[in-house]
């Protein structure tokens, strides 16, 4: 059994006791999030895709871990003009273990 999940703009397929990083959440570590924008779910051999989203669908998540992301470094330059911008970014995640698929 999958689901496809939306959180933070982004589309997941998770089955129950898979770990993924998502778009950090407004939680706490160990902390239990549930998800209801289930887009499609997959069960014995029977897909059901929702309409946008699946009724009475949720999955619930449990928070491991609040973290950032590697450095990324984001270099802007024109040739010639001496025109030369460099600026960092670590973008916020968290780290989710996937409890349980309602539907």
């Amino acid at each position: 059994m999958y689901a496809i999940i939306e959180t933070g703009g982004k589309q997941y397929r998770v089955s129950e006791g898979d770990t993924i990083f998502v778009e950090k959440l407004d939680a706490q570590e160990g902390d239990v999030v549930t998800i209801d924008r289930v887009l499609g779910v997959k069960k014995d051999n029977d897909f059901v895709a929702g309409s946008p989203v699946v009724d009475n669908a949720k999955v619930t998540l449990k928070v491991e871990k609040q973290g950032r992301a590697k450095k990324i470094i984001v270099y802007k330059y024109k040739a010639k003009k001496n025109y030369r911008r460099k600026q960092g970014h670590r973008q916020p995640f968290t780290k989710a273990k996937v409890e349980k698929i309602e539907a």
